[in-house]
């Protein structure tokens, strides 16, 4: 894959002007765009920037961290507070997001959107209220993990740190997290789903691939109709 040189700015307003011309897969009046990345990516900081840029062309944009949608701690450590099969399994209630974000985004859904809804320091819910998205308004989920579900993303970034670059950036309490990941890279292979891969081995210095994704939006969204929980 062959990536050149951006900065963070470029990128946010090339992804912004891309995303600004996207039409839903099936037709809703909404947007979801996905950027995914393991917590060293700082994927909220690329999330928070695009957004920025799209409200500067007028859309109405609801940022979502995949954070607010962890399981309780029951389920969480079940096996546990260090497991890296269970990171990829059962921290990420991702049919909780299904139901409650992107659900409501599809043709004919209600438009109310559920910013977060477990906190992982009191597990409990969040009790935060519904968002309600107008006509042309932008979700942006991010995250971890976040490919391979079939969410239906109508643009998806993923930033990618090299197995070197996860270590270094990664605090020591997290670095259980790290097999993880390579089984992430191993099953899922995100540089090969996402529109748009994003370098971040130097935080100062991205790469990225440009605007070439190597999936259609339509077969995604197909599939994902069938295989969604």
């Amino acid at each position: 894959m062959r990536l050149e040189a951006i900065t963070w700015e470029r990128l946010a307003g090339e992804l912004a002007r891309h995303s600004d011309g996207l039409t839903a897969a099936d037709g809703a009046p909404w947007l979801t765009l996905g950027i995914d990345g393991a917590p060293a990516a700082r994927t909220a900081d690329l999330a928070e920037r695009l957004a920025d840029e799209l409200r500067l062309r007028g859309r109405s944009v609801l940022v979502v961290s995949t954070e607010g949608f962890l399981r309780p701690a029951s389920l969480r450590f079940e096996y546990g507070k260090e497991d890296p099969d269970s990171y990829v399994d059962s921290w990420f209630d991702t049919g909780a997001l299904w139901r409650e974000v992107f659900g409501p985004l599809e043709a004919g859904g209600s438009g109310r959107v559920l910013p977060d809804l477990w906190d992982p320091v009191t597990d409990r819910a969040t009790r935060t209220p519904y968002h309600p998205l107008p006509e042309g308004g932008v979700v942006i989920v991010h995250g971890p993990l976040l490919l391979g579900h079939w969410f239906p993303f109508a643009l998806s970034v993923h930033v990618r740190l090299s197995e070197g670059a996860l270590r270094r950036r990664t605090p020591e309490g997290e670095r259980w997290t790290l097999p993880a990941f390579a089984r992430y890279e191993e099953e899922t292979a995100p540089a090969g789903q996402a529109d748009v891969v994003v370098r971040a081995d130097d935080p100062l210095h991205p790469a990225w691939s440009g605007l070439g994704g190597s999936w259609g939006r339509a077969s995604r969204g197909r599939r994902q109709l069938d295989d969604r929980p």
